[in-house]
């Protein structure tokens, strides 16, 4: 018997021969997985800045920076990997469209696991300028400059230039006005 016929009773396995290796995440080469969660996050990730009334900081507004990515929940194994590989973030049901969602909210798990992906692995869409904007704003955040009146400013200018067809609660001059 063929030693790499499948149908051998020794239980060993062999790729050798096969034409094409298969999808099991243990298989792909990390370059080329991580090129993968780069296209997949450029066509259903989300870079955001959200800005909430609060009494309890300086300036009267909480800065919360977010990356998520959304898919439905019969396809959602890259969230999991997500989740798995950089060891942050939650996965939640988005009631807004039925899908789950990771999410990566601590400004930490931002700054050392989920931009550095995005530095080597850039987006190839206009959705990267968004993600040079968002590392501003958590960078600015890591050297705490929302602290101070002029590096609050530049975060809140930062963040209005992204997601431009996304809907916000509060403008820019609202924001601004109240300093």
């Amino acid at each position: 018997m063929d030693p790499h016929d499948p149908r051998n009773d020794s239980g060993v396995r062999s790729l050798d021969g096969a034409l094409e290796l298969h999808n099991t995440p243990a298989l792909i080469p990390r370059s080329v997985l991580a090129t993968y969660v780069s296209g997949f996050v450029d066509g259903e990730g989300c870079f955001c800045v959200s800005f909430q009334p609060s009494l309890r900081h300086r300036f009267g507004w909480e800065v919360r920076p977010s990356f998520s990515v959304s898919q439905n929940a019969e396809r959602s194994e890259l969230l999991y990997l997500l989740k798995e590989t950089w060891d942050c973030g939650s996965i939640r049901p988005d009631r807004s469209d039925k899908t789950l969602k990771f999410e990566v909210r601590k400004l930490e798990d931002l700054l050392d696991r989920v931009l550095p992906h995005f530095r080597t692995h850039p987006l190839i869409s206009s959705k990267q300028h968004d993600v040079v904007r968002f590392d501003q704003v958590c960078c600015l955040m890591g050297q705490r400059r929302h602290l101070e009146r002029e590096g609050f400013a530049e975060i809140v200018r930062l963040a209005m230039g992204m997601n431009p067809s996304g809907k916000r609660k509060y403008s820019e001059s609202d924001i601004l006005r109240s300093l």
